[in-house]
């Protein structure tokens, strides 16, 4: 699995599985400075947490699949802010650059997006996710049920997983969003659009944009309907 960023950035993080003979690599813009490699070992354990959620999400995936269920998962992109964005966003809200008060203030270091294909299989798997004994639910924001002002749909979720290491455990959050693939078209459309004119969007820019994101919202609930008088609901 590879873990990209959300953005191109002077700051990089990229990383695959143990096992595959590589290894973790971070390169940032000097604003953390610590000695011993300290922002490498923080970010460690974030990494170590999309991993164990990662492997959750495959495992419900292959599960589902091999019950003749039907896969509801299209596809996932785990991603592991980079120190530059890290560090961007404690500016913006006011969060001292330590370790202490990043991890404990800001919680979607790591995170993974899930797309679904339907509406219904955005809250099943979130069910089938947050059920495991060892994911602690701590914050959840459904864009669905009431979408953002600029017309954005996904389920926000906050976990907290178990990483064990060699000497303690250490739980992690993980910023997990579930979608379906017409909400996954529209956010990244609107982030290409919205990251060439911010921050001086047209008002009539973002009045097409919040109409396109309710034509999504339609053609979810007509393809859904389409696939259950075909199929049947899902079992």
């Amino acid at each position: 699995m590879t873990v990209t960023t959300e953005q191109p950035d002077p700051g990089i993080v990229r990383w695959t599985p143990p096992g595959t003979g590589e290894t973790a690599t971070s390169v940032y813009d000097g604003t953390f400075r610590e000695p011993g490699g300290g922002m490498t070992e923080f970010l460690l354990v974030y990494k170590f947490g999309l991993a164990e959620i990662n492997t959750k999400v495959t495992i419900l995936a292959e599960e589902l699949a091999h019950k003749g269920r039907g896969n509801p998962i299209e596809h996932v992109l785990p991603r592991l802010k980079t120190p530059a964005s890290i560090s961007a966003k404690a500016r913006r809200i006011d969060c001292p650059l330590t370790f202490e008060d990043l991890r404990s203030r800001i919680r979607d270091i790591a995170g993974i997006r899930i797309v679904c294909s339907f509406v219904s299989d955005v809250y099943t798997v979130a069910e089938m996710l947050t059920r495991q004994p060892d994911v602690h639910l701590v914050v959840t924001k459904d864009y669905i049920a009431e979408p953002k002002e600029n017309g954005y749909r996904s389920l926000h979720l906050i976990v907290e997983i178990p990483v064990f290491l060699s000497d303690r455990v250490v739980p992690v959050p993980v910023e997990v969003q579930l979608r379906t693939v017409a909400m996954d078209f529209w956010a990244s459309l609107e982030h290409k659009i919205y990251y060439k004119y911010d921050p001086d969007i047209p008002p009539a820019l973002r009045d097409e944009l919040v109409a396109a994101a309710e034509d999504a919202a339609r053609l979810d609930q007509r393809m859904e309907r389409l696939h259950r008088e075909i199929h049947g609901p899902r079992r």
